[in-house]
């Protein structure tokens, strides 16, 4: 069983009957590993980002319980401690999820991005919110042009919204 799978259950027992959720996180999944992959990104590099994708929203519940509130910077703030006791407690080493946390303490900030795994999961987790947020045109293209840097991402994005 890969690390994501273990990651994959781990996420769905944490959200239990939370079906938007889960939906949401297995989406940005799909995403992030097909991105990863059709960029070649090394082995250690794409295990860390399917980890991140699989919990890069995990600080939801708390954000909503004590801000009622889902806002990004909450999730940021929330997320790497949620995100480091599941982890712990599937036995990663302590500079992975440290790794991850980073990921997840800042998959809602857009400026300074300084890794492909990290690049890569903002654009898949824009793919998925562009969808269910049902986006304007003007939006994807200010994410096209703000946002989107990998071939594979743009791609993606131009297919999935641009119907030239």
């Amino acid at each position: 069983m890969t690390d994501a799978t273990r990651v994959i259950e781990a996420m769905i027992d944490y959200y239990g009957t939370d079906l938007r959720r889960i939906n949401h996180f297995l989406k940005v999944f799909s995403f992030a590993k097909t991105i990863g992959e059709l960029e070649g990104i090394d082995s250690d590099s794409q295990r860390l980002l399917e980890v991140a994708a699989a919990v890069h929203d995990i600080g939801i519940k708390k954000s909503e319980e004590k801000y009622n509130s889902s806002a990004g910077k909450y999730q940021e703030l929330e997320g790497p401690p949620e995100a480091k006791r599941l982890l712990g407690s599937l036995g990663f080493d302590s500079d992975f999820i440290a790794e991850v946390c980073y990921l997840v303490g800042h998959h809602h900030t857009y400026s300074d991005i300084n890794s492909l795994p990290y690049q890569i999961l903002v654009e898949a987790d824009f793919l998925v919110n562009l969808y269910e947020d049902g986006a304007s045109l003007s939006a994807v293209k200010t994410a096209e042009e703000k946002i989107f840097r990998t071939e594979s991402g743009l791609k993606l994005l131009k297919n999935m919204f641009f119907f030239d």
